[in-house]
């Protein structure tokens, strides 16, 4: 990935990952209540800049260690 998709990506994706496992977590822990939708965005909205920023920073170890496994899958050299 290049140019503006590299910053694009990360937000993106984890603002999806955030917005399901938030609401899973937050229905696990209290149900479904009167307050369940300020409650599951308040957990959203503190766990959604604390994905992207691990995202920027794990993402392209992600992708190498995924080049790495694949290749050892198809019996490349690594």
């Amino acid at each position: 990935m290049e140019g503006k998709a590299r910053i694009v990506f990360p937000i993106v994706a984890t603002a999806l990952v955030v917005f399901v496992v938030s609401a899973v977590v937050t229905f696990v822990n209290i149900g479904f209540r009167a307050d369940f939708a300020r409650r599951w965005l308040t957990a959203f909205i503190i766990g959604w800049p604390i994905a992207s920023l691990t995202g920027y920073i794990a993402f392209p170890f992600v992708r190498r260690v995924t080049v790495r496994i694949l290749n050892f899958l198809e019996g490349e050299s690594v």
